[in-house]
């Protein structure tokens, strides 16, 4: 089967690039999902909060991805479902296997990749103690709980505090459950400050941060977990050992790209994201193949997701077209002080945009502070003041055309707190 454009993953960034897409005059369009319905992990998602930037209203994720859903039915989008991608070659061919039309090869035009991210489990971390049922990642215990019905435990103790964790903490809280505590190894959350504020606080649920499991214990179920305090650096405290008798375990220890056909196909990767080095249109390394969504970075509001992938979709469009293709000279973009990636990593010179929105996260928190974008010869180009700042909210400021252009050399993007 030929197609201009082949999207990997039906999740809401599948979805937005699809739309956009279609809007931009792309007419040969295939969506393949492994999962049996579109819209990935939002199914789950029941709680609100989506859309506020996007839609200008507060959505359930099952409505945000409907809205999407239905969208994209209204168009001549060919969609694949319960189709699992086994290999993108770097001549844009992707080889699909599914239960209703076996082995299939795809040649495509442009590809959009948008495959997601999974969850860090107990072994990736390395947490000491017996094997017994009852751990699970937040997001499993999520799926169970909104959309098998079934009920992970009754005493619950989770560990790390990304937005999945503080979530669950709460969901199981309205479902009967005990939640005992929350614990983070770091000295801030990694959560949004809403979901801390809605999830912990308002159900009294306590936060341990510098702090982490030292032992799970139990036979055929968990039963008891000890949890120390962590110094300066990470390393368990003695005497400084905490008991929990519970049965669940939840682990919310950050996600992972799921980039394994990334990887498969050579595209240039970035170890700073887990994702691919990609250009201002979202293209990645290899021509005509575009990531955008979880895959390229995590994100911490599904509206992002949706505006990055809409760009992904547009600039793929445009690849079909074979409108000419911005020329090799190309800016680098690099985290300086206090930041921990950017993206876009590069900026073509000449790419026919009036501005570059530019993605990243800090690696501490920071009250009132400037954002500084500085060239190569330590000029500054431009200035952001922040009154505050986490590494569990995602930044973004807008860099003009007219500033890029008096760039001389690499840009490099900094943060620098405000000296009391």
């Amino acid at each position: 089967m030929n197609y201009d454009l082949v999207i990997i993953g039906g999740g809401p960034a599948g979805l937005s690039a699809a739309q956009a897409a279609w809007e931009d005059g792309c007419r040969s369009i295939c969506i393949v999902e492994r999962d049996r319905e579109l819209g990935g992990i939002l199914n789950q998602c029941i709680h609100n909060g989506f859309g506020l930037h996007y839609f200008k209203e507060e959505l359930t994720g099952p409505e945000y991805a409907g809205r999407f859903i239905d969208m994209v039915g209204q168009t001549g989008v060919d969609v694949r479902l319960d189709a699992m991608v086994l290999e993108v070659t770097p001549d844009k061919q992707v080889r699909i296997v599914s239960s209703s039309g076996g082995y299939e090869v795809l040649s495509a035009k442009a590809i959009v990749l948008a495959m997601g991210c999974r969850e860090r489990t107990r072994g990736a971390i390395g947490i000491p103690g017996t094997r017994p049922a009852g751990v699970f990642t937040a997001g499993t215990a999520q799926r169970y709980l909104n959309i098998e019905g079934y009920m992970v435990g009754k005493r619950v103790l989770i560990l790390g505090s990304g937005d999945i964790g503080l979530i669950m903490a709460r969901r199981m809280t309205l479902e009967g459950a005990k939640v005992l505590a929350c614990v983070e190894v770091m000295p801030y959350s990694g959560g949004l400050t809403r979901n801390i504020v809605q999830c912990l606080h308002d159900f009294d649920i306590p936060l341990y941060l510098s702090h982490t499991i030292t032992d799970i214990r139990g036979r055929d179920r968990v039963e008891r977990v000890i949890v120390s305090e962590v110094g300066p650096d990470r390393r368990p405290v003695p005497g400084t050992e905490m008991v929990f008798d519970c049965d669940t375990v939840l682990l919310s220890v950050g996600l992972i790209p799921e980039n394994e056909l990334s990887r498969g196909a050579h595209i240039e990767m970035d170890p700073r994201t887990n994702g691919p080095v990609v250009y201002e249109n979202m293209e990645t390394s290899i021509p005509g193949v575009f990531a955008c969504g979880n895959v390229l970075h995590v994100h911490d509001l599904v509206d992002f997701v949706t505006a990055e992938a809409a760009r992904a979709g547009r600039a793929a469009a445009a690849y079909c077209r074979s409108e000419s293709a911005p020329s090799g000279d190309v800016t680098e973009l690099k985290n300086g002080n206090l930041v921990g990636y950017t993206v876009p990593q590069h900026i073509h010179r000449d790419a026919d945009v009036k501005a570059v929105d530019v993605f990243f996260r800090v690696r501490a928190i920071c009250k009132e502070s400037r954002i500084v974008v500085k060239d190569e010869t330590g000029a500054q180009i431009a200035a952001f003041l922040r009154e505050h700042m986490a590494p569990g909210e995602m930044e973004n400021i807008k860099l003009p055309r007219v500033l890029l252009d008096k760039a001389q050399g690499a840009i490099t993007i900094s943060v620098e707190e405000a000296q009391a």
